[in-house]
């Protein structure tokens, strides 16, 4: 696994995380304020991604180079050196799956029979891991280990179990593996200027943590994350991760549909989509047209905002289908008492909620990062949403406690950025 020997940054009060995206790479520099207690956004750099098509990494030189550009600008804004960070990672090698372990809790050394013991960690981390010992293809790893439940004989839906007595122990676990591939290439690019990474994040679960508020993660709701090349679905429910997976279609097939109809550059689509598409063709107007750029000498030509949209409206409603079909498959639809949430940069199409809402069948608002002081003015962009979140995500105590998959060092290194966050409040 790519996710060993890492160490802490120099400064233990500055948390870096890097978004890795196919339009944008996104690093935020963020840290805690020791009297205060919040979050607070330091620093944040932005570049363009070149190198990265459906979160898969197509061209390594030109992605290190753009990660590079948003550190130094991140750097430059917060007056902080880099050293190391937490990484998103988004493709479809991204793989979910709820699985589950039993143990006994102990048994008598004269007896055969089971008696009543008081549950340990020792005991919980024994059963995550015979829940996480499934067998995965060579080339696959786990990526996150999320403890949904614990059963103890016959009390179900405990969240924690320590100090409780039972004969067995049972625990629920969500599992999301990756391409082995996928994920050592993301970490060596990092590493390749001198960044030690202390993990790699699912990106719809790092937007779920800056976005969602608890409320929403225990009575159910659908996190979804409209990205550039992919869209990221996570289903919470009962405090819990009950379903992830990554759809291979995003905002980037609306831009590239503009680009193809109306037969003009990927950027000069990706603005028009912008300015001036919806996500409803009804709510636009036919009267209202606007200039299409002129190439080679061409003849001006015009569209309506109307035309334009019955485009936008086409490919949105396609990936809002196959989000709802996942949903449907998972059999979680009736669990989502808050619905979905929309986040990521296509979630700034306008009047994407009314479609998404007949489209879902569920109440829908877009998500943005909560929770933080920000003096640069970017939080409240869903856009930003995953990168945010990997900066909370190191100090975010019940993140990090179901995530057992991180063994030493990294386990003894999180355990104690938690002790210290603790500390504080």
């Amino acid at each position: 696994m790519v996710m060993k020997n890492f160490s802490l940054p120099i400064d233990k009060n500055i948390f870096v995380g890097i978004d890795v995206g196919s339009s944008k790479i996104c690093c935020t520099i963020s840290g805690i304020d020791p009297i205060e207690g919040t979050f607070q956004l330091l620093g944040i750099g932005t570049s363009s991604s070149s190198g990265v098509k459906m979160g898969s990494i197509t061209h390594r030189d030109n992605l290190i180079s753009e990660m590079e550009i948003a550190m130094r600008e991140a750097e430059t804004m917060a007056g902080a050196k880099v050293d190391s960070a937490i990484i998103s990672i988004s493709s479809e090698q991204i793989r979910g799956i709820n699985t589950q372990g039993a143990i006994a809790i102990q048994k008598n050394q004269m007896s055969n029979v089971p008696i009543q013991h008081e549950i340990t960690e020792s005991d919980i981390q024994k059963v995550v891991d015979l829940a996480k010992g499934i067998s995965l293809p060579i080339d696959r790893d786990i990526l996150h280990v999320l403890p949904q439940e614990y059963m103890i004989d016959t009390l179900d839906k405990i969240k924690d179990p320590v100090g409780m007595s039972g004969h067995r122990l049972e625990a629920h676990v969500h599992l999301i593996t990756v391409g082995t591939t996928a994920a050592t290439n993301v970490a060596n690019c990092a590493q390749e200027l001198g960044i030690v990474v202390d993990g790699l994040v699912f990106q719809g679960l790092a937007s779920g943590a800056a976005v969602l508020d608890q409320d929403e993660k225990d009575l159910g709701v659908a996190l979804v994350d409209l990205g550039e090349g992919t869209s990221d679905l996570a289903i919470y429910h009962e405090g819990g991760i009950r379903h992830t997976s990554v759809l291979g279609i995003g905002s980037g097939n609306i831009t590239n549909d503009i680009a193809v109809m109306l037969q003009v550059g990927m950027e000069e689509a990706k603005q028009i989509k912008e300015t001036y598409g919806s996500a409803k063709a009804s709510m636009s107007s036919p009267e209202l047209e606007f200039d299409l750029p002129v190439k080679n000498g061409g003849l001006a030509r015009k569209i309506s905002e109307h035309e334009l949209s019955r485009y936008v409206e086409a490919r949105t409603e396609e990936i809002l289908r196959l989000v709802k079909r996942d949903i449907i498959r998972a059999g979680l639809k009736d669990n989502l008492t808050y619905g979905v949430v929309l986040t990521g940069g296509g979630a700034n199409l306008k009047n994407i909620i009314g479609l998404a809402e007949e489209v879902l069948e569920l109440p829908v608002r877009i998500g943005k990062p909560k929770g933080i002081q920000d003096s640069v003015g970017v939080a409240s962009d869903p856009q930003f949403s995953a990168a945010v979140g990997l900066g909370i995500w190191r100090y975010r105590p019940d993140e990090l406690q179901s995530n057992y998959e991180i063994e030493s060092p990294i386990q003894n290194t999180m355990r104690k950025v938690i002790e210290w966050f603790k500390d504080f409040f």
